[in-house]
């Protein structure tokens, strides 16, 4: 699907169909590589050095941000370029402090049910990851980050009442969010009424819904998308699933959806049947970080939420991406195991 959706646009840029390939090539043999290290490792390890991971994880994100040190792409100063390639940290970030998390739930359950011995402590190191990757910034992978914390933090059994005023604080968070940045405005309206402007913010999603439209029941076909010849921008990373809908239909869409409720229902299953706290925290976590991370992204494509930057796990183009959906899956493999 990476070939179908860029092969056009990297024709036109590079000279070359397969440029986008090749490069998701190594990222994914690197990353069966790295699955299959993890999940050997011994998790009592890993769960030792979570503060370690932790440390690295914000010390990253803090040189990402230096000019000359992380490169801009798309507007975000969110990546480390290494030759041709480039690497994300706030996608390793959220891999860290899932296990960070899952430790310090297992460490700490019986204080949960204590706001400010238990979760006030967490939600502030949350939070200073939230406003670093921010800076950025990167609203989309935040957005994940926070969502999938919080769905691992609500399955230890912290009160409901809790949630429902961090829901209040989060809302006044986002619009002043907005406020700051008033380019966000624009998003939400664009989203509400794409065809407002129709030649700037609102323009993907109207694009990515030329694309669904179309497909049909079986759809166009295999490379016979139309959006991807210059109409989408930028095809193969964040909107691939407008592209898999247009040439595979709703059969396509069923497929994929199914695919991803398949490995979410195994994940939640392992993590169930898992005995070790921290092993059952880290399997959830790990869960709800790639459905949630798939969710938003359909929900993006097909006009319910405003675009948010977030990459489809396993088919968007993206090293970084597909080396954590990899590792989150070596993980629970590794839990599964035990």
């Amino acid at each position: 699907m990476i070939y179908s959706a860029s092969s056009i646009w990297a024709t036109f840029k590079y000279n070359d169909a397969f440029k986008y390939v090749r490069q998701q090539t190594i990222f994914f043999f690197l990353g069966i590589v790295v699955m299959l290290f993890v999940s050997k490792i011994n998790l009592q390890f890993l769960k030792k050095k979570a503060n370690l991971i932790l440390i690295i994880c914000f010390l990253l994100l803090i040189l990402v941000l230096i000019p000359g040190i992380g490169t801009v792409r798309n507007g975000s100063r969110s990546w480390f370029g290494i030759g041709g390639l480039g690497i994300q940290p706030s996608e390793f970030a959220k891999i860290g402090l899932i296990i960070f998390v899952s430790k310090y739930l297992a460490h700490n359950q019986k204080n949960m049910r204590d706001v400010k011995k238990g979760a006030l402590p967490i939600f502030i190191i949350i939070g200073l990851f939230f406003l670093l990757i921010m800076l950025e910034p990167d609203f989309g992978t935040a957005m994940v980050m926070v969502l999938t914390l919080i769905a691992l933090i609500f399955a230890s059994g912290l009160k409901i009442s809790f949630f429902i005023k961090l829901g209040i604080l989060g809302l006044l968070g986002i619009i002043g969010l907005i406020i700051a940045a008033p380019y966000r405005m624009a998003r939400i309206i664009s989203f509400l009424n794409p065809w407002s402007d129709p030649l700037g913010s609102g323009y993907q999603i109207i694009q990515s819904l030329y694309a669904i439209g179309p497909g049909g029941l079986l759809g166009q076909g295999f490379l016979n998308s139309r959006q991807k010849h210059f109409y989408l921008p930028e095809p193969q990373t964040d909107f691939i699933f407008s592209i898999i809908s247009e040439e595979f239909g709703f059969l396509g869409v069923l497929i994929v959806c199914g695919f991803f409720c398949f490995i979410f229902y195994r994940m939640l299953m392992i993590a169930l049947k898992s005995n070790d706290l921290f092993q059952k925290y880290l399997a959830f976590g790990l869960a709800f970080g790639i459905f949630i991370q798939a969710a938003l992204n359909l929900a993006v494509v097909v006009g319910l939420i405003p675009v948010t930057g977030v990459t489809l796990p396993f088919f968007s183009y993206g090293g970084s991406s597909l080396l954590i959906s990899m590792i989150s899956i070596g993980l629970v493999l590794n839990v599964s195991k035990k």
